[in-house]
């Protein structure tokens, strides 16, 4: 008979092409989410879990089938997964990393020149027939160019931003838990500082490291208080990593010229009155969303379910350990 893989959500068709040679595949084909016992029912009596980011795996889902071989999340990100408890089983737990890079840097920086630039508000104001022509003082937004950028998380992504910020001559400051090495300073053009000078000195403050609980809130109302007036925050990272009640604050008040969000602390869900601000963007979660990199991250994926399922380790391990 042949093995059983459950994948949770729609994804692009090159994973289930890949699959359905090995396996038989059953796939939930709807944009909805499942809840919780829709995952445990679809996962009963199957070999493989490919399951979406916005997904909950917990221990009661991973035990719920004493015969799962693996769990593949599709994603870079793996903190919806207890990964304990899968190791626990000896159940490799995989994503989906790297591919992502180009993708994320690019919509980050899709996010920091609109929101300098006041495009969406323009947009808006053009549609609404609203714009009646040129003038010298209308809709300023600031200039990009020769600015101080701020990074938080020096990650493959992280350094992607970098090189891309490189072309609009800014000075580059960085803060991450394992700093470079001067040579990758110096190729990059970084000066690295405290996460507390990152923050009060940038015009632009983005975030791109890894998420784990301990950094709920790193932005919050002391934070906020720090940056300057005129600066601009930019998440296209985790959505807990920034309190999002302290940030709306922060945008009525003026404390900050404004933000640009990929993400939320409440996913799906968006803090309520962000949406009635101008001097914020609300992006629905575009970070890696071109059709290059989801299918590049459907075929990671697939490859780790073929790759277990037929004996051999994954690619993409975040529980590598298992194997030792």
């Amino acid at each position: 008979m042949k093995q059983k893989v459950f994948v949770s959500g729609i994804i692009p068709e090159i994973a289930s092409e890949l699959l359905t040679k090995h396996f038989e595949v059953t796939m939930h084909n709807d944009l909805r989410l499942l809840t919780k016992q829709e995952i445990i029912d679809g996962l009963a009596g199957k070999d493989a879990l490919l399951c979406l980011l916005s997904d909950s795996i917990d221990a009661d889902v991973i035990n719920s089938n004493p015969n799962l071989k693996i769990i593949a999340n599709y994603g870079a990100g793996f903190n919806n997964i207890d990964v304990a408890a899968a190791t626990l089983r000896k159940i490799p737990v995989t994503n989906t990393p790297k591919v992502s890079t180009n993708a994320t840097a690019d919509l980050t920086w899709g996010l920091l020149l609109s929101i300098a630039r006041r495009i969406v508000e323009g947009d808006k104001t053009t549609r609404a027939g609203r714009f009646t022509g040129w003038a010298p003082l209308y809709h300023l937004g600031v200039e990009v160019t020769g600015k101080t950028l701020g990074i938080v998380g020096m990650g493959n992504i992280g350094r992607a931003v970098a090189k891309r910020a490189k072309g609009f001559e800014m000075r580059i400051i960085y803060y991450t838990r394992t700093r470079l090495s001067l040579e990758q300073e110096q190729e990059l053009g970084l000066e690295f500082l405290s996460l507390d000078e990152v923050i009060r000195q940038a015009d632009f403050l983005t975030f791109h490291q890894s998420y784990n609980p301990t950094m709920k809130h790193m932005i919050s109302v002391k934070e906020l208080a720090s940056m300057k007036p005129t600066a601009f925050l930019i998440n296209a990272a985790r959505g807990p990593l920034v309190d999002e009640a302290a940030l709306l604050a922060a945008l009525k008040n003026k404390t900050i010229a404004g933000a640009a969000l990929d993400v939320y602390e409440y996913e799906p869900q968006v803090t309520a009155g962000l949406e009635q601000l101008d001097n914020v963007i609300l992006a629905p979660h575009l970070g890696n969303a071109t059709v290059e990199t989801r299918n590049a991250m459907a075929v990671i994926a697939a490859n780790n379910i073929i790759a277990v399922l037929t004996g051999n380790k994954p690619d993409t391990c975040v529980n590598a350990d298992i194997y030792k």
